[in-house]
């Protein structure tokens, strides 16, 4: 029997791009996971400082039983708390915080906590994470996950923030072991105007793109 963490991995390496929801309405992050589901795309956040995250979180793990739904912005033990007990599959943070990734590595629940220098990317790694979070990834760039991965190359890099449709490639060319994406990939515009079709074919378009990085 397939356990819940090797579905994660078997969801998430055939599309390894981590969306990122923030700020939404309940309304509105239904018919994106719809657009994002149509699309192929597999693993969807939702930040914990989105108001009512616990809630959408539980009924993105009951409507979409397909996606992979985690929580982001965990930064405490009570927010931890919060997301797994919603159902929360894997757990994004934007820093390092011991206690949050040693439970989290304990209960075997995929984690990607944010880190920003090679010294602390090294550190998160070493507490057994899934993958490391290269937090803000606008002021590193491509170049710095290559020059990481040199010395570091057992260590497994999610460059986040600053990620595009175009320059999502170059990120995996690099040695990238996936990416987060939030406006870049959400698309603030077509969904004000209400265009989820439009919102699925940008997915589509974004997938695309990483197509012959995908190991799944």
């Amino acid at each position: 029997m397939e356990t819940s963490t090797s579905l994660f991995w078997k969801r998430y390496k055939a599309a390894p791009i981590v969306g990122i929801i923030r700020g939404q309405s309940l309304d509105v992050v239904l018919k994106i996971a719809e657009a994002y589901e149509a699309a192929g795309l597999t693993t969807l956040e939702v930040t914990m400082n989105t108001a009512g995250a616990a809630s959408m979180i539980s009924r993105l793990s009951s409507e979409f039983p397909s996606l992979t739904i985690g929580a982001g912005t965990v930064c405490n033990l009570t927010e931890l708390r919060e997301a797994i007990d919603a159902g929360a599959q894997f757990i994004v943070t934007p820093i390092i915080d011991e206690t949050v990734i040693t439970h989290a590595v304990d209960e075997n629940i995929p984690i990607f906590p944010g880190a920003f220098s090679p010294t602390e990317i090294y550190k998160a790694w070493s507490l057994g994470v899934s993958a490391v979070k290269v937090f803000p990834a606008t002021k590193l760039g491509v170049e710095f996950i290559k020059d990481v991965l040199g010395p570091l190359d057992q260590v497994k890099l999610l460059p986040t923030g600053g990620v595009s449709k175009s320059n999502i490639k170059s990120f995996f060319e690099a040695g990238a072991f996936g990416v987060g994406m939030g406006s870049s990939l959400i698309d603030k515009k077509l969904i004000s105007s209400g265009d989820f079709e439009g919102l699925k074919k940008h997915f589509e378009s974004i997938k695309a793109e990483i197509q012959n990085f995908v190991k799944g």
